[in-house]
This record gives structure tokens, sequence and C-alpha cells, in this order.
């Protein structure tokens, strides 16, 4: 298992930086009990408020099958205040169940995900970051052992080193020159098996994705212009979101579009998503992995979007600090493989990924 105490103290002292009298929110399941308690302990100590929101197995299934109309098209109004009130939020990823939501009608969590777009821009506004805290069934959705999932993880987010807040520190540093050789090009192209696809990324801003949100991280991404998407892409690595398998996902795009789709599994699922609104056919974000920690696909996207060498695409919502304007309930990661023959250039030069 993890060490839930240096766990907590790298939440807190790169992640979310609390200031004393700040309300941080900590969202997690009963499985991340000790990395809750831990935080809760580390939080107080730094004189922060923690509001702590556990949830119970089986809850979220429990709702979607009880939810009624009202709950998919309004949110509660204590929600949003709460969103707009706090100033920090850490959410830890621990389910009991990676498939729980498979069953569920996508164009609900679609309706859901509309109905919430408030609660989300103010939950965005605020310093935030998602986790995760190894369970049995991320363990299984990767194919290990509980405890070799637990020591995978450990490795990702550096709780290996003996100082995690100096390594990604030095992430943060190599991520930098990625940055600043990127924030000058304009034309981007990515290139594998079944992929010959450019866009535009010219006066938009590239971010350097260090760990002080997503954790573990690993990662430079913008926003490219919404209408410059044209060609081909396979995603190689498989993707579950909601719990819903998706593999072999290919797209086609023509003025920035997705005019094609097809999977391998679970295409009905994928075109839902594109119609789920006018802006889900559009791209809002293009990430380069740079994790090397990270050295297979797991089927949790929070990791596998990081893997040194691998490049993703998402269909829908933009982030606002990338100079991306596209919106969408959606914000969906996909992810194409280059360590085997593939690459990228920029303005027709090679990226070296570092």
């Amino acid at each position: 298992m993890l060490d839930a105490q240096k766990f907590a103290a790298l939440i807190c002292d790169w992640c979310l930086e609390p200031e004393p009298g700040d309300q941080v929110v900590v969202s997690a399941s009963t499985l991340a009990a000790d990395a809750v308690l831990a935080l809760q302990t580390a939080l107080l100590e730094r004189d922060v408020y923690p509001i702590l929101r556990i949830s119970l197995p089986g809850q979220e299934e429990n709702f979607w099958s009880a939810a009624r109309e009202r709950h998919l098209d309004r949110h509660a109004p204590l929600d949003l205040v709460e969103a707009q009130q706090t100033q920090r939020s850490v959410r830890i990823d621990a389910p009991s169940n990676t498939r729980a939501l498979a069953t569920v009608d996508p164009t609900r969590i679609a309706r859901s995900a509309r109905a919430r777009t408030r609660i989300r821009e103010a939950a965005l506004a605020r310093r935030w970051c998602l986790t995760m805290w190894p369970t049995p069934a991320l363990a299984q959705e990767a194919s290990m052992g509980t405890a070799e999932y637990a020591a995978f993880l450990s490795q990702a987010l550096f709780l290996d080193q003996d100082d995690p807040v100096a390594g990604w520190k030095a992430l943060s540093a190599r991520q930098a020159g990625l940055v600043e050789r990127l924030s000058t090009a304009d034309e981007i192209r990515i290139e594998a098996a079944d992929t010959d696809l450019t866009l535009r990324v010219g006066g938009r801003t590239w971010v350097n994705s260090d760990g002080r949100r997503n954790m573990p991280s690993g990662e430079v991404f913008t926003g490219p212009h919404e209408d410059s998407a044209e060609g081909h892409i396979r995603f190689t690595v498989p993707s579950a979101p909601g719990g819903v398998e998706v593999t072999g996902v290919e797209l086609t795009f023509r003025e920035g579009r997705v005019v094609e789709a097809s999977a391998e599994r679970g295409e009905a699922y994928l075109k839902t998503m594109l119609a789920s609104d006018p802006g889900a056919s559009l791209l809002g974000e293009i990430g380069i992995g740079t994790n090397r920690g990270i050295d297979r696909a797991t089927g949790t996207i929070l990791l596998d979007e990081k893997i040194g060498g691998t490049v993703h695409l998402a269909i829908g919502r933009s982030y606002p600090e990338t100079g991306g304007v596209n919106e969408s309930s959606v914000h969906w990661d996909l992810i194409c493989d280059l360590r085997d023959g593939g690459q990228i250039t920029a303005d027709g030069e090679v990226v070296e990924i570092p």
C-alpha cells in the first residue's frame, strides 16, 4: 500500500498549497480511508478546514438507477454554493468497481453533465487536484496484482523517491523546456500506424502539467485551433470512460470536426458522446505524455494519458487557459502510443519527448 503520510504531504505541499483558513473539499470513497485521514491531519496541521465528502460503494450505481428527470436536468443548489465558496479541492479516485456505470444510458450522463455546467465552471475556477489511491478494482483493470499495482502507482506519483516534491520540480523543469520549444510552433503533425493528422496551435498557450492539478501528471498540453484538425488518427490505448470499455477508436477530421468515427468496441458509446452537443465533435486539447514512471496502459485515463512517449487528443471542452474556446459537456482524452515508430513534429521538425 502507498505511504499515506507521504501522499498527504505531496498533495498539500505541491498540489494544493493551502493558505491558513482555506476551506478544502476532499472527495473520496471509503476505500481511500487511509489517504483521507492522513490528508485531514495534514490539512489541519496547516491551519486549514477540511470538508470531507465520502462516497459509499455502490453510491453511483444507486443514483443512476433511481434518479428522476429533475435530478438529470437540474442540480442541488448547495452543490453550486460549495463550489463557489470553497478555496481548494482534491478528489481521490478509489473505485470499488471500475465498470459500475457500464450499463447506464450515456445520454442520461450527458444530460446531467450539461445541467451541472455552472458547478463545473466554479469548481475549475478554484485551486483543484485530481488524484488516485490503489484499490483491487484499479489493479484488476490494469491486469496487475494489488501489491504490484500499489508499487506501480507509487512510482507514478514519485512516492518511491526520497523527496517526491523535488522529483516533481525536476519534471516541471524538463517540461518547461518542451513548452518553450512548442510555444513558437504553428502546425503539429502526428504520424503513426493508421495515423496522419495535422492541426494548428499557433498563438495558443502550452501548459506545463507538472502534478499540481492532476497527480500523477507528466504532460504538456494546449487547445488546438478549433477548425484546424485534418486527417485521420487511430487511438491505440484502450479507454473506459464511465466504465464503458472503448477500444480501437478511429476518427477522421475535416476542418476541425469529426466526420467519421468508428471503434472496435464501444462504438455506440463513442457516437453518442460525439453527438452530445455541437462542441463534442471538435478537439479541445492536444497533450504530450512525459511521465516515464508510467510505462504501460492501465485502463485509467488519468494515468494513461501521461505515459512517456504518447500523445492524446480530447474531444469536447477546451481549457480556457490554453486559449481554446470550444465549449462542450464532454472532455474525453483518447491516447495514441508513439513509442513504436510514431512521431510528432512541429513545423516539420521532430519533437523529442523528454
